[in-house]
């Protein structure tokens, strides 16, 4: 199949963005999304919530695919954006800054002039679950928006899932659309590397998810974190 260039795939990401910000398919997600964009937290009382769906962004030319769980219920439920307005994106857009994939270390909202080089940031599930726990059949009607976006950037040569929930995800995805993984299935852990056999080769790479429960406890440290964006490079170079 012929590479579509950059504007083609631009075109076909934002057909997604409208389409997951139009997603109604989980009434008990698209509730919760509501709810709290009503009640709100106190900190943010006079803040507008964006209060449903949050598609992916980034670079449609991304060699980096990272994949997050989901939206977190007042960061991303807040501004729009992934990974936008807590402290796992905090970590997140300072290791990305870091490496050299994003102009600027933070991430405040949707207008705060971000722009992403060479990745794609996007989650399994595009509503903000209750407890961080979306229902099986939640995420299998979430699962044909990242398994497009896959398919749409073909670019990619890394996928990096953030925790366990995106690996094994990604995972199955990745051996749905017909690549080539070793098995049994590689077990999930930090810095695990899963090479994907092709022409040029790809790697699923997995990282601990930067949330409080693992970062205020030191189960995940910010040279841990560096390491697999440092890693991440170091893929795409042998990847050319």
């Amino acid at each position: 199949m012929p590479t579509p260039n950059r504007s083609a795939t631009a075109r076909a990401l934002q057909k997604i963005t409208r389409e997951i910000c139009d997603c109604r398919l989980c009434p008990r997600l698209i509730a919760w999304c509501e709810e709290v964009a009503v009640t709100r937290r106190k900190a943010y009382e006079n803040q507008t919530y964006w209060g449903g769906p949050v598609p992916g962004f980034g670079d449609p030319q991304a060699q980096l695919i990272v994949i997050g769980l989901a939206p977190g219920a007042h960061g991303a439920n807040r501004t729009g954006r992934l990974f936008t307005g807590d402290r796992s994106g905090d970590w997140l857009f300072g290791a990305l800054h870091r490496a050299g994939f994003s102009n600027q270390a933070e991430s405040i909202d949707r207008q705060d002039g971000l722009l992403l080089s060479g990745a794609w940031i996007t989650a399994g599930v595009r509503c903000a679950p209750p407890q961080n726990r979306p229902r099986p059949e939640e995420r299998e009607n979430c699962l044909p928006y990242l398994e497009r976006e896959i398919q749409l950037l073909q670019k990619a040569s890394v996928y990096l899932a953030l925790g366990r929930f995106a690996y094994d995800l990604t995972y199955r995805l990745l051996g749905k659309t017909g690549a080539e993984l070793p098995r049994p299935r590689t077990p999930f852990g930090h810095g695990v590397e899963v090479p994907i056999a092709g022409n040029p080769q790809k790697t699923l790479l997995a990282s601990f998810h930067p949330s409080q429960q693992n970062t205020f406890t030191g189960r995940l440290t910010q040279t841990m974190f560096d390491d697999v964006f440092t890693r991440s490079r170091e893929l795409i170079s042998g990847s050319r």
